[in-house]
């Protein structure tokens, strides 16, 4: 099938990978270089990187509603148009160019987590399972039908880690559902709205750990969060990224953490305690503010030690 592609994170990417084995991609659409990672500067989307290594156009329009814009992708005369995170709305005319629809890789159960994070809401909400879906997209926000599915476990995995294991079942997903659309053999279900949730952008200082939450909501934090939305606290003092954390679920673990107060820290047996709303979470991994990522010990050691007494609070008290 002549495809158009469009989408932009690494999450699109992968997927991109695998549908050019098997489709001729005849031009990807992703968003315009932007300032990315910790030097910056303006780089690349993935897909623009993962499309240019393919020798496949890219195209970056800062909007598709306009009229030129939608000439030239009419122009290339798309059976399908596939969409993974492309991160800009596909107007009417749009949807209506392709022979058969637009279809998007969905990182989600539907009609659950409708939107623009929907595997960080999955992990902060503890979600047991999550998964992907391929919706026929129409004006309505994530509200069309879908035709295959494939489901993960949430389990103990970050969100990175579910990223890059829906974006492996997506794209193999995707690839299942273009056989089916082609053939005319898809099958279309309809979502129930009465079960649809929303999934909002995660916003800035949102994921911030702070002493009233429980262990498990800091735990829940801590996996959703990325470079673009980390999870911050004071420390004894040192504002800190924590990378890496978890209950204490071991006989030693629970000995050590026991009757911790919520705003503690606790150095004992080589673990670092934080004192929750109703028990301890312990450190595993984090990144001081200037230095490098270190284990508990390195920062305990860093410090001269946690003294009786030291505390914890959120990054704004």
């Amino acid at each position: 099938m002549r495809v158009v592609f469009m989408g932009t994170p690494a999450f699109a990417a992968a997927i991109l990978d695998n549908l050019v084995q098997q489709h001729k991609v005849v031009a990807v659409y992703t968003r315009p270089d932007a300032v990315r990672g910790r030097g910056r500067r303006l780089a690349p989307s993935p897909v623009k990187e993962a499309a240019l290594r393919y020798g496949i156009e890219v195209r970056t329009p800062r909007t598709l509603r306009a009229a030129d814009v939608q000439c030239e992708l009419a122009a290339l005369e798309p059976d399908v148009i596939c969409v993974a995170a492309y991160g800009a709305i596909l107007p009417p005319e749009v949807l209506a160019i392709p022979t058969y629809g637009c279809l998007n890789v969905h990182a989600s159960l539907l009609p659950r987590w409708r939107g623009a994070a929907p595997i960080e809401r999955a992990v902060l909400a503890g979600d047991e399972a999550t998964g992907v879906c391929i919706m026929r997209m129409e004006e309505g926000l994530d509200t069309g039908a879908y035709c295959v599915c494939r489901k993960a476990d949430v389990a103990n995995k970050s969100a990175g880690e579910l990223t890059d294991e829906l974006a492996d079942l997506g794209s193999h997903a995707l690839l299942t559902a273009l056989v089916h659309v082609e053939r005319g053999a898809a099958d279309w279900k309809e979502q129930d709205e009465t079960q649809a949730t929303y999934a909002s952008k995660i916003e800035k200082g949102e994921l911030d750990l702070h002493p009233g939450d429980g262990a498990a909501v800091l735990v829940r934090k801590v996996r959703a969060s990325s470079e673009a939305h980390p999870a911050r606290a004071v420390v004894a003092g040192r504002a800190v990224t924590v990378r890496t954390l978890s209950e204490p679920g071991d006989e030693e673990g629970r000995r050590v953490a026991a009757g911790m107060e919520p705003g503690e820290v606790r150095f004992a047996a080589r673990r670092l305690l934080l004192g929750a709303s109703d028990g301890a979470v312990e450190v595993l991994s984090l990144k001081p503010d200037g230095k490098q990522e270190m284990d508990a010990k390195a920062f305990a050691a860093g410090i001269q030690g946690i003294k009786t007494g030291s505390t914890w609070e959120g990054l704004h008290g």
